[in-house]
């Protein structure tokens, strides 16, 4: 637990439209994955779920009951030093925790499925495998009807053409939590052995033709929204889940760099949100944009503008990276805040930015938060990595290497 006069320590190069009222360091094993997922637990508390971005920790759990005093009340570790868990999500008292290895045919690949009914005692349910010789398993999950689990994952038996495409768009059936089974899988045309599609020619930093976000909301439950990183972003139909086909691509790369992470519809407004992350420090793939795409017509996205960007002179070589990265994905669950005006996007080191959307074509900056660089940084510069916001408007973002969990709350 930490005290008014540890959130005094933090040192903040930039805040505005927020206040600090928090941080945990998440004992001493601050580096903060793309996972955070809010709980409402079965005894009243709330409980944030927080996934690593790699060993020795596997997940911790955050008692934010009362959000400007957290609490750290369960972190596990990894079975070993090659592998990572950097995704979560939660659905009820179930959560869905991704498993990545550094390197093909290593073993925990896949996807472990936990009762967190007693926040403090995850109770392992069932893991769904997806090793092999070509998989490094899944990066990413998303679960929130407590029905299926979408995420990017290799297979044992999906061969890419190139190592780099290695990670598909899976959909699990978990209707059954002890025994999960696939229910479906889609991979881009030309990335596997034996497709008919030739392979798709390579972006100048090649970083995959593989999947990454794969969002479906209940609104349209039919549809898939898939960032598929140097391939662009998709939207899919999923009405038979066996059998997911493409509506629309969106694909500024080339000529932009590439790393297409995360494709969130507005429905209320007929518009999308896509998002590139950075991946190369001190500039090196700038510009890392994300987009706001017309949809009206799905089969066809048109972008209308891109999120204004901080000053590359003043953030492009500060240290780290610095571009978009993940959004706040309005999860449809009761303790995530939902909105189709204001976005809350990380940058790296260019912090948690805030931007109102109500007019789509002049997008402004209306909030930002940039702490300095927490101790045992590796870079010399803030990583914020991933932000949630709950349904009273308090913002939980994580720093990528050390910082932990900086806590905010609106002042809008």
């Amino acid at each position: 637990m930490l005290d008014h006069t540890k959130v005094a320590d933090v040192k903040i190069d930039l805040i505005s439209g927020m206040r600090l009222i928090a941080h945990d360091g998440l004992a001493g094993f601050g580096g903060v994955g793309e996972g955070m997922s809010l709980q409402s637990a079965p005894d009243g508390r709330r409980i944030l779920w927080v996934a690593h971005e790699g060993p020795p920790k596997n997940f911790t759990g955050v008692d934010v009951t009362d959000p400007s005093r957290p609490k750290v009340i369960v972190q596990t570790d990894l079975p070993h030093n090659k592998v990572r868990s950097n995704s979560l999500e939660t659905s009820g008292d179930l959560m869905a925790v991704a498993y990545q290895t550094v390197q093909p045919g290593l073993e925990p690949a896949g996807i472990d499925l936990f009762d967190i009914s007693v926040p403090e005692s995850p109770r392992l349910i069932s893991h769904f495998d997806c090793s092999g010789p070509h998989s490094r398993g899944v990066h990413q999950v998303w679960f929130v009807d407590g029905e299926f689990i979408h995420c990017a994952a290799g297979a044992a038996d999906f061969t890419p053409r190139n190592p780099l495409d290695d990670q598909a768009y899976r959909i699990i059936d978990v209707r059954n939590p002890a025994k999960p089974v696939e229910a479906g899988r889609w991979w881009m045309p030309g990335t596997a052995e034996g497709d008919d599609a030739a392979p798709p020619e390579r972006l100048k930093i090649d970083s995959g033709f593989r999947c990454h976000n794969t969002n479906v909301y209940p609104d349209r439950p039919d549809r898939a929204y898939v960032g598929y990183i140097d391939g662009g972003f998709y939207v899919m139909d999923i009405s038979d889940k066996s059998r997911p086909t493409v509506l629309s691509r969106f694909s500024p790369n080339p000529p932009f760099p590439g790393f297409a992470h995360t494709l969130m519809p507005l429905f209320g407004r007929d518009l999308a949100v896509a998002s590139h992350e950075c991946i190369h420090d001190n500039g090196f793939d700038w510009p890392k944009l994300t987009w706001l795409l017309d949809i009206r017509r799905e089969d066809n996205p048109v972008p209308l503008s891109t999120l204004p960007m901080p000053s590359f002179e003043e953030y492009g070589r500060k240290g780290g990276r610095f571009g978009c990265h993940n959004l706040h994905e309005n999860p449809p669950r009761d303790t995530a805040f939902h909105s189709e005006t204001l976005l809350f996007s990380t940058l790296f080191n260019g912090g948690l930015r805030v931007h109102d959307i109500s007019d789509p074509l002049a997008p402004r900056e209306v909030g930002a938060f940039v702490p300095s660089a927490p101790p045992g940084a590796r870079v010399p510069a803030i990583q914020i990595n991933e932000v949630y916001v709950d349904e009273n408007g308090i913002v939980y973002c994580g720093d990528r290497h050390a910082g932990g969990i900086y806590i905010l709350e609106l002042d809008l």
